[in-house]
């Protein structure tokens, strides 16, 4: 694990709570269940995936603990600063391979009570309908087990709950309808904006999971959250409760139902009984292995810990498929210079998009990808000036004095799944003891020619747009794939609502139930596809 600096150590245990109570809703007690106690359901993990079935089950009156890893943390400690806000990404080694090992840590991962959500982008479009159908497109890779019609109704819901700020008019789905007006443009997507127009491509304020007006949900479902004061560290968790963190939407509406939520928590084990059927959490706490008796397990870790769990503990795998599949975005990033004063650590980060790209028509590769503008904090940036240009010394100091005129843009693209790619466990312990995760990671030839696609086409937006001294980043992000459903047991772990095959009262709400990538960022369908978990686990249970 990264080691905090003094004054980083500092930050995080001021922003720590101690009463077990969320720090944005401190008047609301707790629900406490004793351990002696069999719960309706364990939901382990508290992000995207977790955080709304946890909270649709405490609303339908069952009795639900989460198991969170992270602490218990206060928005009002959260410093404006990148260095002293690294508490908040899952720190943890996972070791990656391949020829594009994935990097971790601030990418796409993170920890504390409200999971990857604390430090997320916000960035909330819903995917494309087309994206779940590649295999009878293309012939390649493989389709969903449900359309995008099954999960409309939860893109609604969810937007309207958490409060999604976006365009009045979206040009790809022109009936589509946001809660709230979209966020200003920042001078990156100003730009963005003037060369997408330049070559005539469609281009719109980008669906964005913070507010651009107060708001407490559709019924007053949490503690009313403020709008956004365009602060500009959106990845370094927002202080006033405007960017849709589970911490400020699904988890106070969990608890105002009666939800327990135990931080600092490892779930090390899932007992079963002689049927199979799983009947506690085992987890440690406090230096304690503690044991919560339970009807039924969420599996709600990401892709990685869910995957590893189950491969440590040889569960839900009949099919061979736990852990495989393993896919990241290609998220090709474009900086250029600028005349105009940029200032792109201002505002929104990324709020201008693109989707003209999801099906280009002079493409050599199947599926496609969003493109949308960035800003930047200074030491991201150069952290990915020293990467992507392979600047050090003097010539990345005088590189970096451009940085009040920059501008960046990157995709989200398709990334279809592999053999090649998969997690397993590794010889190497962590801290507690358990096998450290290896992640095996490389590009397909589809991933290639759509990044060497977009590429192109991103250097022709912002030459038109008249940005000079252009080069390329070319990474990866977020976690998707390992746990795939299927209608057929054979080839998958869970079926298409999000149920073991093997295990009939474990199901798996996180990214890693994705049969392929999709381009849109993927909190907003996670949180679709466990409100629909729930649902049909409540059906099951009426």
């Amino acid at each position: 694990m990264t080691p905090f600096t003094s004054e980083a150590q500092e930050r995080h245990t001021a922003a720590r709570s101690t009463t077990g109570n969320l720090p944005r809703d401190p008047q609301t007690p707790m629900q406490r269940y004793p351990l002696s106690d069999t719960v309706d359901a364990v939901i382990i993990g508290t992000g995207a995936g977790g955080s709304p079935v946890l909270a649709r089950l405490a609303q339908a009156g069952l009795k639900v603990v989460a198991i969170e890893a992270g602490s218990f943390l206060n928005p009002d400690e959260y410093a404006s600063d990148e260095v002293a806000q690294k508490y908040l990404y899952w720190l943890d080694e996972r070791l990656t391979t391949g020829a594009n090992p994935v990097a971790f840590g601030s990418n796409n991962s993170g920890t504390g009570v409200g999971g990857s959500t604390l430090h997320w982008g916000a960035y909330a479009p819903r995917p494309n309908s087309r994206d779940m159908r590649i295999k009878e497109d293309f012939g390649i890779g493989v389709d969903w087990p449900l359309a995008y019609d099954d999960l409309l109704p939860y893109f609604e819901e969810v937007e309207r709950f958490i409060g999604v700020s976006g365009p009045e008019h979206y040009p790809w789905e022109p009936g589509r309808k946001y809660p709230l007006p979209a966020l200003p443009l920042n001078a990156p997507a100003q730009l963005m904006q003037r060369g997408c127009d330049a070559l005539g491509i469609r281009h719109s304020p980008a669906p964005i999971a913070a507010l651009s007006a107060a708001y407490s949900g559709p019924h007053a479902d949490y503690p009313e959250r403020h709008a956004c004061v365009n602060r500009g560290y959106c990845h370094q968790g927002c202080r006033n409760g405007a960017k849709a963190s589970m911490d400020v939407t699904y988890l106070p509406a969990a608890v105002r139902a009666g939800a327990e939520i135990r931080a600092e928590a490892f779930v090390t084990d899932l007992e079963r009984d002689e049927q199979g059927l799983l009947t506690a959490v085992v987890y440690q706490q406090d230096g304690q292995e503690l044991r919560q008796r339970t009807k039924a397990v969420f599996l709600c870790a990401g892709a990685i810990e869910s995957a590893r769990l189950l491969l440590r503990l040889g569960l839900a795998n009949s099919s061979g498929q736990v852990g495989r599949n393993f896919m990241a975005h290609p998220s090709t990033q474009i900086w250029g210079t600028f005349k105009e004063d940029t200032r792109p650590y201002k505002g929104f980060p990324a709020s201008l998009i693109t989707e003209d790209p999801i099906r280009p028509k002079d493409a050599d590769f199947a599926g496609g990808y969003l493109i949308q503008s960035y800003g930047i904090m200074p030491v991201a940036w150069a952290g990915s000036v020293s990467r992507g240009r392979g600047l050090w010394g003097a010539d990345l100091v005088r590189y970096l004095q451009s940085f009040p005129n920059i501008a960046g843009m990157g995709i989200s693209g398709e990334c279809l799944p592999s053999e090649q790619n998969f997690v397993e466990l590794s010889d190497e312990l962590d801290s507690r003891g358990l096998p450290k995760p290896l992640v095996h990671f490389t590009a397909g030839e589809n991933e290639n020619r759509l990044m060497d696609h977009a590429t192109k086409l991103m250097h022709q937006i912002w030459e038109a747009a008249g940005g000079t001294d252009r080069w390329t980043l070319n990474r990866m992000a977020h976690q998707i794939g390992t746990c795939r459903m299927g209608e057929d047991p054979g080839n998958s772990v869970v079926d298409p609502w999000g149920r073991s095959h093997d295990i009939p009262n474990l199901y798996i709400s996180d990214n890693s139930t994705f049969p392929t990538a999709m381009p849109a960022n993927p909190a907003l369908t996670i949180m679709a596809i466990a409100l629909r978990t729930a649902d049909h686990f409540l059906g099951r249970l009426s």
